[in-house]
């Protein structure tokens, strides 16, 4: 069937400063706050009713874990009822609805999870779960959110590498 042909895309989507950061020191994300409204969440609407789950590293599922499962709304319904892949060495549960924890093999079991969708997988956040994914080529899509903010430091989105990837 055509279904065993295809596999579900990894999109990536986060918001990144002009120089290139996830988040300030600290793990500061409040620059959120500075470009969320109407257009950000229409856009975080559809990216939601076309996602099969949403993959997290375990920083980004902590932050999420603890706020979305506490509110309410069409962007709150579907952070919620979607399936969870989380991806730490230190988690051992998960209170949020539809969560799987995995601490084994990344790629392969990132691999495994695309073949498995029906729908396409969207990564939130996450810079250290990318950094993992992006020399194995598991990332199919990059959707980034360019901020008009200068942070001076923090998490780059981008890891410092060896090698070229494109």
């Amino acid at each position: 069937s055509v279904r065993e042909c295809a596999v579900a895309r990894l999109i990536m989507w986060d918001l990144m400063t002009l120089d290139g950061f996830v988040e300030g020191p600290n793990r500061d994300i409040s620059f959120h706050l500075d470009v969320w409204g109407e257009e950000l969440e229409r856009l975080s609407i559809e990216q939601g009713r076309s996602a099969g789950g949403l993959m997290f590293g375990r920083i980004t599922y902590e932050l999420m874990a603890n706020y979305w499962p506490n509110e309410s709304g069409e962007v709150a319904d579907f952070m919620n009822a979607l399936p969870k892949y989380v991806f730490s060495r230190t988690l051992t549960h998960s209170d949020w609805r539809n969560t799987q924890l995995f601490n084994d093999d990344l790629p392969a079991t990132a691999a495994r999870l695309k073949r498995d969708s029906a729908k396409d997988i969207f990564i939130f956040g996450s810079a250290d779960l990318c950094a993992g994914l992006i020399p194995h080529g598991l990332i199919d899509e990059f959707r980034i959110g360019i901020c008009p903010i200068l942070l001076g430091s923090g998490t780059p989105l981008f890891k410092p590498g060896e090698e070229r990837i494109k």
